[in-house]
């Protein structure tokens, strides 16, 4: 499946429903989805920005366009802050309402998407994932489930950070860069880095930061890390070099993943693998430094087996610095 980078849309007053709406509204035509299926976003966004504002009284509603097997789509990621469900099923279900309404909201979101899944506690707020598909009919089918966010910092309209996933069902590298610096010439020195990944799908991690480091010399430089998976030799090997961090969890032990200082493309000094164990049941998280590194999923009951998508949101929401570009890419088996 392939991810792009996404629109961020605060949500407080009742005018910024409406923008979100329309936001989603102008990317369903640039990806061709019909008038019933633009109709059916519009819905799922006016729903959860309204439960925003209804429940948490602001949160964001984040939008991307994403594809697989030639097949396109649209992910709506609703956050907030508030009070949280202290029953998620219950409130799924038509005519239950927290707040005096009818309580059709969240029935509605449960009918159209074509995918669905939240997580939601007590005090500690709420994340909403929904897909909906220009094909009703289409059912993907990933042996590998990878979720992510990747936001510029606010006062840029291009994010410097950039990532990627290559791979087939038993084998996928990822990558995550981050150029020094904000905008487009660090959004350049990150593309380089997929550039290559793009041409050496087959590579091992320090091969790719080594052709990165010719490919980004006399550019701004970035800080590099790529992860390769492979489940038939049950290993992930990783190499990173800067302020990319890494984590993989397996039997509910959380390992993390060594990176050396120094800049790819300008001052990178040493390249060295390092391989960990990978079953079937393992978590593997990689962010770059606009995520503070303090938090724990230990922190969050049951977050481990929502979506990754959910999860990187989750994080995203609680530990973003706020005044950097800032990207996480979590990774998981279907």
């Amino acid at each position: 499946m392939v991810f792009g980078t996404q629109t961020c849309h605060q949500i407080g007053e009742l005018s910024e429903v409406a923008s979100a709406r329309r936001a989603g509204t102008e990317l369903s035509r640039k990806i061709g989805f019909d008038d019933v299926r633009s109709g059916e976003l519009a819905i799922l966004i006016t729903e959860a920005a309204t439960n925003i504002g209804k429940h948490a009284k602001s949160g964001h509603i984040y939008l991307r366009s994403i594809s697989a097997e030639d097949q396109h789509g649209i992910e709506i990621i609703a956050t907030d802050s508030g009070p949280g469900m202290r029953n998620v099923q219950i409130n799924f279900e038509d005519g239950n309402s927290s707040t005096g309404t009818y309580g059709v909201g969240l029935g509605a979101i449960k009918r159209l998407a074509h995918y669905l899944d939240i997580y939601s506690e007590h005090e500690k707020g709420t994340v909403l994932l929904m897909i909906l598909w220009a094909n009703p009919e289409y059912i993907a089918q990933e042996s590998w489930q990878i979720g992510s966010m990747c936001l510029p910092i606010p006062s840029e309209d291009v994010c410097g950070d950039s990532w990627m996933t290559a791979g087939s069902d038993t084998n996928l590298t990822i990558l995550v860069a981050d150029g020094l610096g904000h905008g487009h010439d660090a959004a350049e020195a990150s593309l380089q880095a997929v550039k290559v990944l793009q041409k050496e799908t087959e590579a091992f991690p320090n091969r790719i930061l080594q052709s990165s480091h010719q490919q980004m010399r006399g550019g701004r430089g970035a800080a590099v890390a790529v992860a390769k998976i492979d489940v038939h030799s049950e290993e992930l090997r990783y190499c990173g070099v800067g302020n990319i961090a890494g984590s993989i969890f397996s039997e509910e032990k959380r390992q993390h993943l060594l990176s050396h200082n120094g800049i790819v493309g300008t001052n990178m000094q040493k390249v060295q693998e390092f391989v960990h164990k990978w079953t079937d049941e393992s978590l593997v998280i990689m962010h770059s430094d606009g995520i503070g590194t303090r938090w724990s999923l230990d922190n969050y009951t049951g977050l481990e087996k929502c979506h990754s998508s959910v999860i990187a949101a989750v994080v995203h929401r609680d530990f973003t610095r706020g005044r950097d570009d800032s990207t996480i890419v979590v990774i998981k088996r279907a």
